[in-house]
């Protein structure tokens, strides 16, 4: 099984993107949400958390968001520590997942595999492009934000355009090119090389 990452800075449509593959039959791992639910629900991760945090971490039995939001985009070592203890967690769920999907390839989706270094095991990774003016856009109308608000979200990624060139391949998302058919071209290459390896085996 061919195993492909999707990544895309904040605005550039990456979770449109896995909804046309996952109409395409293939399934869709979003490590973001699925960070979120480990935070929740795994003991030891949850036990790490209040370490680091404080009980605070935790209101009503519930990950508080914003006050560790808070504390880690104003510290970037309190950040690294964070991902330290997220990152390991959620990429082994997702090795997981992927041993028992029955498809010929699955997608890995996510906002930060180059910064988190989780790019291993991965056989391509495509990137969802936006120019900067359209990403601030959507997410200001998106998410109800000011344009500081995500200036200061995208500050946090690295530079898009050299996210681009680390990438695989690119889907263009700039509402002029039809994204369908860029998804579809890559299907179609993802099943042939799956065949093609299949036929060697």
């Amino acid at each position: 099984m061919l195993r492909i990452g999707l990544t895309g800075g904040i605005g550039s449509g990456k979770t449109t993107v896995s909804n046309i593959f996952r109409v395409l039959g293939i399934p869709v791992f979003d490590a973001d949400s699925a960070a979120r639910k480990l935070m929740e629900e795994d003991p030891a991760l949850r036990k790490g958390l209040i370490h680091l945090f404080g009980p605070a971490a935790f209101a009503n039995d519930r990950l508080d968001r914003k006050y560790i939001a808070h504390i880690v985009f104003n510290d970037p070592y309190r950040l690294e520590q964070l991902n330290a203890l997220v990152h390991p967690v959620t990429i082994a769920a997702a090795e997981k997942w992927a041993d028992a999907q029955p498809t010929a390839y699955t997608i890995k989706e996510a906002a930060l595999f180059f910064e988190a270094g989780s790019t291993t095991g991965l056989d391509y990774i495509i990137g969802v492009y936006a120019p900067r003016h359209v990403r601030i856009n959507r997410v200001m109308k998106r998410d109800g934000v000011s344009r500081e608000e995500v200036l200061g979200r995208m500050n946090r990624q690295i530079n898009e355009e050299i996210k681009m060139r680390l990438c695989d391949f690119v889907i263009l998302n700039d509402e002029q090119e039809l994204l369908i058919p860029q998804v579809l071209k890559l299907h179609d290459k993802f099943l042939q090389e799956k065949d093609d390896v299949g036929l060697l085996l």
